[in-house]
């Protein structure tokens, strides 16, 4: 996790009052079905208060992103940051991945 994370540009900036944290994931298909989603869908992080919160569409300077969608058969890795916008003063302490564009059943954190 890169926390506060600069934006990739002069145009890539947090609203006021905001920052950005960038969250690396690195997915591995260990199922025998194609995996074939968009990993800033799965993803959220959650502060001490219990907020969460969902990724950005901008992006940081802490390294390259997913390009969008993902699609990994058995065995394939994809490794790429998820950039989220928080409040200035939110603490972030767990980061929060669910398959199926956020709607499966299993969560990991």
């Amino acid at each position: 996790m890169v926390d506060p994370a600069a934006g990739k540009d002069d145009f890539s900036s947090p609203d006021s009052g905001k920052r950005f944290v960038a969250v690396q994931f690195r997915l591995k298909n260990v199922s025998s079905q194609v995996f074939d989603d968009s990993p800033d869908n799965d993803a959220k992080v959650k502060d001490t208060q219990g907020q969460q919160f969902e990724p950005s569409f901008s992006e940081t300077s802490a390294g390259p992103d997913f390009g969008g969608s993902v699609t990994l058969t058995r065995g394939d890795i994809a490794l790429g940051f998820i950039t989220f916008e928080v409040p200035a003063t939110a603490k972030i302490t767990k980061v929060q991945f669910t398959l199926d564009s956020g709607f499966a059943n299993n969560v990991g954190y």
